[in-house]
Parts: structure tokens; sequence; C-alpha cells
């Protein structure tokens, strides 16, 4: 059975199986979140989350410091399929990129892979961060999963390695790439698929020319004007979506 009508009051992502009759026990983040932050005491309903069991309506039980108790009640949303839809990035700095792992997030993204390439200037990147800024905005934005932040790699790493299966869109700000629209049009909707933002800077002739030979990659453009990174990042994003990804789809009520 599906409940709805319930207002909630926040939505956690929990990895503990869910199920009607189960409690989960929450340590002292969640517990500082609900009870210093939201002001929420025993009783009240909030929603658990995770791509395996779908979202629940859940009731804060007994409740310490430190400590607090999370009666499972009953299914709210069933899982559902989603995007399959990496996103390749150049680090760039800490409150510009938690900004863009917001926003990648919000927009579907299934995988963060950090890209060291010849421009890069942040060359580290914590996949602890990335997946706790991603986090909140799966809790946020009401999707029912969080992308899966990769270790950064070296361009040519991860090339190298790249499934064969999975088209890769690289975003090419030097003009050389057919326009992203036109390009989306070829690809089947669902399709593995993946969007390369170089550093600010953009990619290096020597890498533009490493792409031309390889056959999962298509270089595109986003247009008349050259883009911030993560102005890029989200844009094609966006763009993504609306012609091959789910942006057809309604929001789940």
């Amino acid at each position: 059975m599906l409940i709805m009508a319930e207002r909630i009051a926040t939505r956690l992502y929990l990895t503990e199986a869910l199920a009607a009759g189960h409690s989960v026990i929450l340590g002292p983040p969640a517990v500082h979140r609900l009870r210093d932050v939201l002001r929420l005491g025993p009783g009240a309903a909030i929603a658990a989350f995770n791509p395996r069991d779908g979202e629940w309506l859940c009731r804060i039980g007994e409740m310490t410091r430190g400590r607090a108790a999370l009666e499972v009640v009953a299914r709210r949303r069933p899982p559902e399929r989603e995007g399959n839809i990496w996103l390749l990035f150049a680090p760039i700095r800490r409150t510009r990129l938690d900004w863009l792992v917001e926003k990648a997030t919000e927009l579907g993204v299934s995988a963060l892979l950090p890209i060291a390439t010849a421009r890069t200037q942040v060359p580290q990147t914590s996949p602890a961060r990335l997946e706790a800024v991603a986090i909140a905005a799966a809790e946020q934005c009401g999707r029912l999963s969080v992308p899966e932040p990769r270790p950064a790699a070296p361009l040519a790493m991860a090339l190298a390695g790249w499934p064969a299966d999975r088209q890769l869109l690289v975003c090419d700000e030097s003009g050389g790439g057919r326009p992203i629209t036109e390009e989306l049009t070829l690809i089947e909707q669902g399709a593995p698929t993946a969007l390369l933002v170089g550093p600010e800077g953009g990619f290096t002739p020597t890498e533009l020319d490493a792409f031309a030979d390889l056959p999962f990659v298509s270089r595109v453009g986003l247009g008349p004007r050259i883009l911030r990174a993560e102005t890029a990042a989200v844009a094609a994003l966006a763009v993504f979506q609306a012609i091959a990804g789910d942006w057809r789809e309604a929001r789940a009520r």
C-alpha cells in the first residue's frame, strides 16, 4: 500500500533496508539535523529513501542526543527507473564545484567522474565531500538515488578504460563540435551516455585531436558564447534531459 497524503518534515537518504515494521537506528549526524536543526521530536513524520526500496513514510521514535530510532511505516513511492547519464568534469574551486555537484544531482546525473586534463588547475577532489553534497541535493530534489562519486582519474586513463556501449559527448568550446541539440536527436532515450566538460581554458589541441580517433566520442558545441566550466556542465545536462533524457516524464506525486 502506498501512503502519499501525510505531510513530511524532511527526506533522509538511508542505505539500510526499508520495509514496513522495520526500525532503523540513526547516528549523531542525522540526529543533529532532525533534533537541533529541524526541531523535530518523537512522532514526527519524515521520509526515508534509497533506489533499492523506494521512499517510505517513517516516524521518529525514541530519541537521545546522539541516537534515534526511525520506525518505517508504509511505502510512499516504489523504486523507479532512473536515467543513465554520467558527468565527467575537470575539478574546479571548491565553492563552484559544490554548486556543480548539487545542480548535476538535481538534473539526474547517475555518476560523477572528476577528470584531470592538461589545463586542470585543481588536481584533487574528495569523493566523500562530493557524496555529501550529492546526498543533500538528492534529499531536496525528490530523487530516489544519489550519483556515484568516482575517484579522480587522468583523461587518458578514463578514455582507455571506457565502456564500449556508452556514448561520450565532449563539450568543445573551440567551435569544432556539432551543435549539441543536433547530436542529441541521434541518441535513443535512455541509452548510456556521458558528458565531458573541460577546465577553464578548455582542452588542448592535443586532447581535441585524440578525441577524433575514438569511435565513442562526439564533440558538441554549446552555442556562440564561452561558458564557465560549471555553467557549461549545467547547460549541457539541461539540454540532454530535454531532448534525450527524462524531462518528458512527469514528476512523481
